[in-house]
């Protein structure tokens, strides 16, 4: 591939980050921001974390199912840019960004505990959002917004990037080297 070819390529890799990316930003839903703002009292801080929730789990989405490993980290570049921007306009706080979103990074990676992932992050969408001791019903309804998430997030990154196939005489493990 020559470089025009590798500048086309690299461009349209940007243009479906964007596109995923688009879906990302999208505001929470009002149902959504209403249920957590029972549990925090404060609207602004169920909006943000709502937020945060998506684009968090948009990338971890964008990392685990991509079919290009290149996926993700172009979607996380676009990501970057549009925090740049609304840092220098005031609307998010970077830092607690980065915070937010190395705890949703984590609570994929544990290990070992019974609780299924959805449950974890929504244990970390709680403590984001200042619920401590989440009762049953919260952490049910947190657990129902990160699978909804996700499940939004996935089918968007199909839509976006194409769905993995294999002719119908080719085994997937005939394709292991």
């Amino acid at each position: 591939m020559g470089v025009i070819g590798k500048w086309r390529a690299a461009r349209e890799r940007k243009r479906r980050a964007a596109n995923y990316l688009r879906a990302l930003l999208t505001p929470p839903d009002a149902t959504d921001v209403a249920w957590l703002t029972t549990l925090t009292g404060d609207r602004a801080v169920a909006e943000r974390e709502l937020t945060f929730a998506r684009r968090a789990l948009g990338l971890i989405v964008a990392e685990r199912d991509a079919l290009d490993d290149r996926t993700a980290s172009d979607v996380a570049r676009a990501l970057s840019d549009v925090i740049g921007r609304e840092t220098r306009r005031a609307v998010v706080d970077t830092s607690l960004w980065t915070a937010r979103r190395k705890a949703y990074t984590a609570a994929m990676t544990v290990r070992g505990q019974p609780e299924a992932p959805t449950v974890r992050f929504g244990r970390v969408l709680l403590e984001g959002a200042g619920v401590g001791h989440p009762s049953h019903a919260a952490l049910a309804g947190a657990a129902r917004f990160v699978q909804s998430t996700r499940t939004q997030a996935n089918e968007t990154l199909r839509a976006v990037f194409g769905e993995a196939s294999l002719p119908e005489d080719v085994r997937p493990s005939a394709i292991r080297p």
